[in-house]
């Protein structure tokens, strides 16, 4: 019997755990607007306790500007615990004939590639990014405002119930 492919959720950073105001400095990561980086973690962390079955797959800009390791470092430690990946990977970087292509391509271009590559069948993003996402994938995309994220009332509501079904 093949074993079902695990849920897997692409997680945004900026606009989703904290304002779409963070900004890359020399020191690190910082956030130009009320409130503090990743303020709105401990929402998911909430979240998926009840769906231990769910991994997560780093869709954020962070990834190439500091490192996959880095990246991750910041989540909260249940958060990093399910983290198995990222859409971004250094080697894409490195001499790949279509390098050029990350940079034009959208968020949503993004996911789709980890997701045939990984052969997903059920998988949620959380972005405030809806850059050209078709309707019919909409059903994959809990998107958020940018200046509230998952504090954004309904986005909570949305995410677990997109998660109590299949998203296929």
């Amino acid at each position: 019997m093949q074993q079902a492919s695990p849920q897997v959720l692409f997680l945004d950073f900026d606009g989703v755990l904290h304002p779409d105001a963070a900004f890359m400095t020399r020191k690190g990561p910082i956030l130009r607007a009320e409130g503090s980086l990743f303020m709105w973690a401990n929402l998911l962390v909430e979240v998926l306790d009840d769906f231990p079955q769910v991994r997560v797959v780093l869709s954020t800009s962070w990834v190439r500007h500091l490192g996959f390791a880095r990246a991750r470092s910041y989540l909260p430690v249940p958060l990093k615990a399910r983290v198995i990946g990222a859409t971004w990977h250094s080697s894409m970087g490195k001499g790949w004939l279509d390098e050029s292509w990350w940079d034009t391509a959208s968020r949503y271009e993004q996911i789709c590639r980890y997701v045939d590559r990984s052969h997903l069948t059920d998988w949620v993003s959380v972005d405030d990014d809806s850059d050209r996402w078709p309707e019919t994938k909409l059903g994959h995309l809990v998107c958020c405002e940018g200046q509230h994220g998952l504090a954004q009332p309904g986005r909570i509501d949305e995410l677990r119930n997109h998660l109590s079904k299949p998203n296929k």
